[in-house]
């Protein structure tokens, strides 16, 4: 069975947040961290902050867009501002 995650990076260089899918989380992060993205090559380094697992892409791709949307981003700083403030 195939397992995808949705991640949420956060910058280390300005605080900034960005959300994605993979299969490896880890070597997604690699890739964004050497520069291999666009949208985030301006905001490195990175780091993983929250990750779900998914059993199907359509599934994680759905949430994906949810947390991307107007309501999804603000259940997405109540789930990062319990998370990030038990890690630091």
């Amino acid at each position: 069975m195939m397992e995808f995650f949705v991640y949420i990076l956060e910058s280390q260089k300005d605080g900034s947040f960005y959300t994605g899918i993979s299969k490896n989380p880890e070597a997604r992060l690699k890739e964004h961290n050497f520069g291999n993205s666009k949208y985030t090559k301006g905001h490195r380094p990175y780091k993983i902050v929250y990750r779900e697992k998914y059993s199907t892409r359509n599934a994680a791709r759905r949430r994906e867009k949810y947390l991307k949307s107007g309501e999804g981003r603000e259940l997405m700083k109540g789930l990062l501002n319990g998370v990030l403030l038990n890690n630091r």
